[in-house]
């Protein structure tokens, strides 16, 4: 398990509106033997409530890093980010766009709004489960994440 230097483990939030998806991650996540608490909402409006931690996420934990689809229902992953970005309270969390779109002008928007990282989802599942790697190793090994606010 993946832990901040105070031992906690790391949560993260999947931002994944398409369940096969979800469930590739999960299980990518368990193949490179990533064991935090990851947590999954399937729409732009459910992330922003988990976020701020309103309705049926009033308990959630605040997530140490983000992984964000672009395509979502209710609210589009390019608002959800722009509103993590712009909120004090929100915006040291790492947002790490994990998506199917290949398209320039995603990518340029994503970075204008301030995502951490861009990340193209491959259509294969065992790249896919390298990609997912990749990211561990970055992400939950190299980096050090912020702390949690008090």
């Amino acid at each position: 398990m993946i832990e901040h230097r105070d031992g906690d483990p790391v949560d993260i939030l999947l931002v994944e509106d398409n369940p096969g998806d979800v469930r590739l991650t999960r299980e990518a996540f368990a193949e490179a033997h990533i064991n935090n608490d990851l947590h999954d909402v399937n729409d732009g409006e459910a992330a922003l409530d988990f976020l701020h931690q309103r309705g049926d996420h009033a308990d959630a934990p605040r997530p140490d890093l983000m992984l964000l689809d672009l395509n979502l229902p209710k609210v589009d992953g390019l608002d959800v980010l722009e509103a993590v970005k712009s909120d004090d309270d929100l915006r040291t969390i790492p947002v790490v766009v994990l998506t199917s779109s290949e398209a320039e002008e995603d990518v340029a928007r994503s970075y204008e709004q301030h995502t951490n990282a861009y990340l193209t989802k491959p259509i294969d599942p065992n790249e896919f489960v390298d990609v997912i790697r990749s990211f561990e190793r970055f992400w939950l090994t190299l980096v050090e994440l912020p702390p949690t606010p008090e």
